[in-house]
């Protein structure tokens, strides 16, 4: 595995691209949050599998799925960005958060949990947060169950954990995200058992588009409020979304009376906007640097510092 480019500026974001003796490509992240200070919050996104086989409509990453990425090939993301900064391995960082979120869904590759198990023996992080975001793809019980032992053994108060629903409708869910996958009754059941006192919230993320369907009372029907937070991101510019017609909502959601409703029934909610040079770094997710090296006709809206 071998690092071939770089992208992004240290204030905001970088995009690694490496390339493996196969000659498959792989991205990796690390990010920061302005103002806020690297030392105080610092974020690196690897992945975790080659292309990813879900295909969702507005994720660049997804398609050409070529295999999982190693144990190895996973630590050596991470490895590139710490020893860039932290050549000992002692990242003294307050919010160390590492997301298994770049390419690829993690359920589908069993490495992601040996990696979790082994990796305060690796690095010395007090502040580390490990993030899982997943569709739950029907058939990956067993990587739920083992994720369910590590997190109550090595991470118990300091686990992200984040269902990717995306709308209200199973429906239109369906549609966004084409293969089998967790009702929101098996999702919420999981939840449940997840969650103990002390945890974090499991997340539940909408990348909202114009026509997406967000029913607070569907919410309220399957997620407790005491356990299950909602985090609302922008749709982003990537290919996918402009192919498929897939347009954001969120430009108007600030001041949208749905955040009313989900305080008013209870739920804590996070507005995740990040900084709008991401796009242009192509740093924010579902956007996947490749993707635009490879097409005839760049986007304008994200992707600018890439030629």
């Amino acid at each position: 595995m071998k690092v071939i480019e770089c992208h992004g500026t240290d204030e905001v974001a970088k995009v690694y691209l490496a390339k493996n003796d196969k000659g498959n490509y792989i991205e990796f992240v690390e990010s920061v949050q302005p103002p806020i200070p690297r030392e105080e919050k610092w974020v690196l996104i690897i992945s975790t599998l080659y292309g990813c086989p879900v295909d969702c409509k507005f994720c660049d990453a997804g398609g050409g799925y070529k295999g999982k990425v190693s144990y190895e090939e996973m630590l050596f993301q991470i490895d590139t960005l710490v020893e860039s900064r932290y050549s000992d391995k002692k990242i003294p960082v307050k919010k160390f958060k590492i997301q298994f979120a770049r390419m690829g869904e993690p359920a589908f590759n069993k490495d992601v949990l040996k990696l979790l198990g082994d990796f305060h023996d690796i690095y010395e992080a007090p502040g580390f947060m490990p993030s899982i975001s997943t569709i739950a793809p029907e058939g990956t019980d067993r990587f739920f169950d083992k994720l369910l032992e590590i997190k109550n053994e090595k991470y118990n108060g300091s686990f992200q954990l984040q269902f990717s629903l995306h709308s209200t409708s199973e429906e239109e869910r369906n549609h966004l995200i084409p293969i089998k996958k967790w009702h929101f009754e098996k999702i919420a059941a999981y939840g449940n058992t997840f969650y103990r006192e002390g945890d974090r919230k499991i997340t539940l993320n909408f990348a909202l588009s114009e026509d997406s369907e967000f029913n607070v009372d569907k919410l309220l029907k399957y997620f407790d409020p005491e356990k299950f937070l909602i985090k609302i991101t922008p749709l982003n510019p990537t290919y996918k979304a402009k192919a498929n017609g897939l347009k954001s909502y969120f430009k108007d959601f600030r001041n949208d009376r749905k955040l009313d409703e989900l305080k008013g029934v209870g739920y804590d909610y996070i507005l995740s906007i990040g900084e709008l040079e991401e796009n242009q770094i192509g740093s924010n997710c579902g956007q996947y640097v490749i993707s635009h090296k490879n097409s005839e006709n760049k986007m304008k809206e994200g992707y600018n510092y890439i030629k």
